[in-house]
């Protein structure tokens, strides 16, 4: 497992999509901080932290997570990783985790930039910045988010195969079918995988008001997410081990 997953950290490493996702991912953070510290007329302790929660990772991260992995059937790899790595369970483990880690390393390093830049701007204005508790609160809460949906891109990579679809689904379930959701079954929605259960974890609603309690817990919330990663696995561990690799 461990050389396997050595092999596919190599392959993050060295394919500029990564490089691009992980510039894209600072930059819109970034965008969205320093707009929003220049331009509010007030800030509360508490606004400060839900500003810190403006990590774009996730979004990048999962997407490279089904890229990657949609992507050996796309650039037709996937017969030559498979013989090298015969055990396709423990494949798909692989790549799981080192999207995970990748997503939690990504988000380390977005998560404090936006904190130390946003920092600096709310002082400059005169406001009063997060105690360091929150910003250690948001830090982790930031790099569970990206850790679990890295994981669960490999799986929806998996099992779909195709990128291109993939990549769509992923948008128009994230951006379209989650927010109708939220608007209209805010119970149901606050149980999906790209808005609603990360944003239990984060204890953040983006669709509602901040006061009320239609998010999970973040405890519910990460069950939840390991939940949908489970399923994506089961589904795509099935097929990889029943189905043709062309």
């Amino acid at each position: 497992m461990t050389s396997l997953l050595r092999a596919e950290m190599l392959k993050l490493r060295t394919t500029r999509t990564f490089a691009a996702l992980v510039g894209a991912a600072l930059a819109l953070s970034l965008l969205v901080v320093v707009l929003t510290a220049l331009l509010n007329k007030e800030f509360q302790p508490g606004d400060v932290r839900d500003l810190f929660t403006a990590d774009f990772t996730g979004l990048f991260i999962m997407l490279l997570g089904v890229m990657g992995m949609a992507g050996e059937w796309r650039h037709k790899t996937i017969t030559g990783t498979v013989l090298a790595a015969p055990d396709r369970l423990r494949l798909l483990a692989a790549k799981s985790l080192a999207y995970a880690a990748a997503g939690a390393l990504l988000s380390l390093i977005v998560t404090l930039t936006i904190m130390l830049v946003g920092t600096i701007i709310l002082s400059a204005r005169g406001f009063e910045t997060a105690p360091l508790s929150d910003l250690v609160d948001v830090l982790w809460r930031n790099l569970l988010v990206a850790a679990l949906v890295g994981a669960l891109g490999v799986g929806v990579g998996a099992v779909l195969r195709n990128q291109v679809v993939a990549i769509i689904g992923v948008l128009i379930f994230g951006f379209v079918l989650e927010p109708v959701l939220f608007g209209l079954v805010p119970e149901v929605a606050r149980f999906g995988p790209t808005q609603g259960a990360p944003a239990g974890i984060q204890d953040i609603n983006p669709f509602g008001d901040p006061e009320d309690d239609t998010l999970l817990a973040p405890g519910l919330a990460v069950l939840v997410m390991f939940g949908w990663i489970s399923l994506f696995f089961a589904a795509a561990g099935a097929r990889l081990r029943r189905g043709d690799l062309v």
